[in-house]
């Protein structure tokens, strides 16, 4: 049975593990400085990044990483699902969608107005399990590096 908690400094090496492998499957590389700022954000209750943690037999598989937000457009948070990973060895075994559904549920006890997150448009087997969350919109992102 998967469980779906928050990350705790315990699951530190394994998150680790488990973001360099998030990295290698979308083929970039996040500096150590930047890896370790993110870790300790996670960690921070007062943070607006969420970190959550899927586990078996209490063997971290996945993660999630999201981050609350304002809109203009809502009286209540929003959150922007930005990175979400399960150890290839046990894909398909609904970890993903445990995780997609732990923040449903967090987000309706918390009265966030929204949930949203992107993917690639060829991440054929991450839109597959999307898709049956709720379809894509027409929108297209533009990113400007700063």
């Amino acid at each position: 049975m998967t469980i779906v908690r928050d990350i705790r400094k315990a699951d530190a090496a394994e998150w680790r593990r488990l973001w360099d492998g998030y990295n290698d499957f979308y083929e970039t590389s996040v500096p150590a400085e930047v890896t370790e700022n993110t870790l300790r954000r996670l960690l921070d209750p007062t943070s607006s990044l969420i970190g959550r943690i899927a586990e078996v037999d209490a063997r971290v598989i996945g993660f999630s990483v999201s981050v609350l937000h304002e809109s203009s457009w809502t009286i209540s948070p929003i959150c922007y699902l930005e990175d979400l990973f399960v150890d290839p060895a046990v894909r398909g075994e609904g970890v993903g969608r445990a995780l997609i559904q732990d923040l449903i549920d967090l987000g309706r006890a918390r009265a966030w107005s929204q949930l949203y997150w992107v993917t690639r448009a060829n991440n054929e087997a991450a839109r597959r399990l999307y898709d049956k969350f709720v379809q894509a919109d027409n929108f297209v992102r533009y990113r400007l590096t700063l």
